[in-house]
């Protein structure tokens, strides 16, 4: 485990932080649009992390999805697929819509509390629209938003949700985010496809009353998940850089120079290394922990390492998420497989940004504990 044990610099670092609760900063820019309350999410505490009954994950956004799939359960896990969208009596109308993009809606259950998150937002507000309503999720039971990053593919429908929405979310509802990386303007940097990859606006989420709520350091999101925070690069595992940031404001949009680590702050153009970049983990009575890594930027290994460590656990019950090894050679791939398997998790479920020979290796090799994403489908641990 990084930092030697299970958790055990981390439970360290708990101890210091205890007593700092809910803390407030500001980020004073020129023209005021920086002059904003952010809440630093509430620390781990001495009672570490805390333990669910029942967790549903459902894939609201990803790229694919099999109408024929069967529903079957894996490893003690509810797999329940969500194929056409039909009723008696008339023809169908809408059905799920697939993009390059995550988006993930989790349940958790303790004793009589149940508590809801949606974790990213996928490309476009039409697909996540789309796919919430067919999926029956009350945006209105919604207790907290939560963004792994700031690329467009996770976030690009979240303005579209809030203006479909104004009125309908909790007030206060808080977003957790990894820190001001987030919200700068980001190119994308891939051979053959550069250009502008948007920006997260802030004004959108201020405007809709939105809490924005950073976990850059082991911390709760709500009362039953939690993340590991900035997550360690102390494995094999290599930092690609597809998009670059352009520090600074443009516009209405952009991220306060302060707001960034010192090395960056004085640079105009920053290749991103994905500082920012958190996972989102929940621990199930009895099975271990689930962790939803979204896009895996940092290395899956490391994500999931980060959030083992901030639950001081090596149990570990599935790994979920993008696990960002499309663009690695097949040697790279093999390898993180073979540090996964040395994870020992029950259940791996490569999504979005995986790509398909990793997806296909995971198949072949560790078959009893494979599941293939498809949108609309709703895990359910610990039934």
């Amino acid at each position: 485990m990084t930092g030697g044990g299970a958790g055990a610099g981390p439970r360290a670092s708990r101890r210091g932080m205890l007593g700092a609760g809910l803390g407030l900063f500001g980020a004073m820019m020129g023209g005021g649009f920086f002059c904003t309350r952010v809440a630093a999410a509430q620390p781990i505490g001495a009672a570490g992390v805390p333990v669910v009954d029942r967790l549903s994950v459902r894939v609201v956004t990803d790229s694919y999805h099999h109408a024929f799939e069967p529903s079957r359960t894996v490893q003690g896990v509810q797999v329940q697929r969500l194929g056409f969208a039909v009723a008696p009596g008339r023809p169908p109308r809408h059905t799920l819509q697939n993009e390059w993009g995550l988006s993930l809606h989790c349940e958790s259950v303790r004793g009589q509390e149940t508590r809801q998150v949606l974790i990213d937002f996928g490309y476009t507000p039409e697909t996540l629209l789309n796919n919430l309503m067919l999926a029956r999720v009350d945006v209105a039971a919604l207790d907290g938003l939560v963004l792994s990053h700031g690329h467009f593919d996770h976030f690009g429908g979240l303005v579209g949700f809030l203006e479909a929405n104004r009125g309908a979310l909790k007030a206060g509802l808080p977003f957790y985010l990894g820190g001001e990386e987030c919200f700068c303007v980001r190119e994308l940097n891939v051979p053959g496809e550069g250009g502008g990859f948007g920006a997260l606006d802030r004004e959108a989420m201020l405007s809709a009353g939105l809490a924005i709520t950073v976990v850059d350091r082991p911390s709760l999101i709500g009362p039953h998940a939690f993340s590991g925070g900035r997550i360690s690069t102390a494995s094999f595992e290599r930092v690609l850089s597809p998009t670059r940031m352009q520090v600074g404001r443009q516009g209405a949009l952009g991220c306060a120079p302060e707001g960034l680590s010192e090395a960056k702050r004085t640079l105009t153009v920053v290749p991103d290394d994905f500082e920012h970049e958190v996972s989102t983990a929940f621990l199930v009575r009895d099975r271990g922990l689930v962790v939803l890594t979204s896009c895996g930027h940092r290395g899956v290994v490391n994500s999931v390492r980060s959030a083992m460590a901030a639950a001081g656990t090596d149990r570990l019950h599935a790994v979920m998420g993008g696990f960002h090894l499309a663009p690695h050679q097949p040697g790279y791939q093999r390898e993180t497989l073979a540090a996964l398997k040395a994870l020992n998790p029950d259940l791996l479920v490569p999504m979005h940004c995986s790509g398909e020979a990793f997806i296909a290796m995971v198949q072949a090799e560790m078959p009893a504990n494979f599941v293939r994403s498809s949108t609309g489908t709703r895990f359910v641990f610990g039934a």
